[in-house]
């Protein structure tokens, strides 16, 4: 029964239809929530499995709601209408990001400096939300010494140490343990796709570019399988349901995750994209299951391969790039080994990212949506 009981309009508009267990769950009075903190003092088995509204009226800046078993809930109006602008969507989907291609960003690449970031608020929050909208941002004039990509993810959030270490030199090296550590092609991929949790945001800041070769490339994963998902279902359904072993291995790590190549939510968005042609292990599956997921897997990858899909651009040294690794696919053309080519890179989370960056919205005045 939803609190539609009462007579005034007004408020039975900003209750909307909201069930009786939805409002006792949610109450905001001092016996079930802490107030220091806001957190729940109960759980959902203290509550009555049917709870009843008997009455629902406004006391001043709060909604106030009788309840059978006796309750008496409090509803703050600021907290009500907080909620009807807010959200399901915990800003990991395709909803409320903009998909692109590269013709979209021709000539307007998300960048900013590094000094302004560091001394603007207004300006860093605008970093953040192109991270989370468009999938990357690109600071310039990053200072080109050692470590100070760490310094960039210590902005916004902590660095995710992994066996690489707290940072990795993308260069070439004598004996690599994977092929981004040679001059290589390096054809669009997610990075560590064999970890779960997979690290949700990488940076990359360059300390030299002077090898013939060695340009970026992008690629927005969401696009591309929302292509997927438009043009040929049937594959977006095999690639959203088969899990996909993924695998690193050298002689002191051994890393595993099986997880489909493109994870979507309970509501069917887009929400993660996991794809390195580099790691992926044999399926052991029927045959027939094999063959249906080599016929989508393919169908992906030549989304993927579409020229009008790849954003590229060479990065130059004070160049730091911040993307969320688990929507776009990076990329690098192959170069020569005679010119100095040396990126450091880290990997942080989105949850500390998206944490920031409400802070941010927050200390401005800037409205964000809240999740009901």
């Amino acid at each position: 029964m939803s609190a539609a009981l009462s007579t005034d309009p007004t408020l039975t508009q900003r209750l909307g239809r909201r069930p009786a267990i939805w409002l006792r769950d949610n109450c905001r009075c001092t016996e079930c929530r802490d107030p220091r903190n806001g957190q729940k003092l109960f759980g959902i088995t203290d509550l009555p499995a049917q709870p009843v509204v008997l009455d629902a009226r406004l006391d001043g800046a709060d909604v106030i709601v009788d309840f059978a078993p006796e309750h008496r809930g409090v509803y703050p109006l600021t907290w009500l209408d907080a909620i009807e602008r807010g959200t399901t969507d915990d800003g990991r989907t395709e909803s409320g990001k903009v998909l692109w291609e590269a013709a979209d960003l021709d000539g307007r690449l998300p960048t900013a400096s590094w000094q302004r970031y560091l001394d603007e608020p207004s300006e860093r929050l605008r970093v953040l939300q192109s991270v989370r909208e468009l999938g990357f941002a690109l600071l310039q004039d990053v200072p080109t010494v050692s470590r100070a990509v760490l310094d960039v993810a210590a902005t916004f959030g902590y660095v995710r140490t992994t066996n690489y270490g707290d940072l990795f030199d993308v260069r070439v090296e004598a004996n690599p343990n994977n092929l981004a550590f040679t001059s290589s092609r390096i054809t669009p991929h997610t990075d560590n796709p064999y970890r779960d949790p997979v690290p949700t945001i990488q940076l990359l800041h360059c300390l030299q570019n002077a090898a013939v070769g060695g340009d970026s490339g992008l690629v927005d994963g969401f696009r591309a399988a929302a292509l997927l998902r438009a043009e040929q279902p049937e594959a977006f359904a095999v690639l959203t349901s088969t899990p996909v072993p993924f695998q690193f291995a050298d002689a002191d790590t051994v890393l595993l995750a099986e997880r489909p190549m493109i994870d979507v939510d309970g509501h069917g968005r887009i929400r993660e994209v996991r794809f390195n042609n580099r790691s992926i292990q044999p399926m052991l599956l029927p045959a027939e299951q094999i063959v249906a997921f080599y016929d989508a897997y393919r169908a992906f990858a030549e989304l993927i391969d579409r020229p009008e899909l790849c954003l590229n651009f060479r990065l130059q040294p004070g160049d730091c790039l911040i993307f969320d690794n688990v929507r776009l696919l990076h990329a690098r053309t192959a170069y020569a080994e005679s010119g100095a080519r040396h990126l450091q890179g880290c990997y942080a989370d989105l949850d500390s990212l998206y944490s920031a960056e409400a802070v941010l919205r927050a200390n401005l005045g800037v409205r964000a949506k809240v999740t009901s």
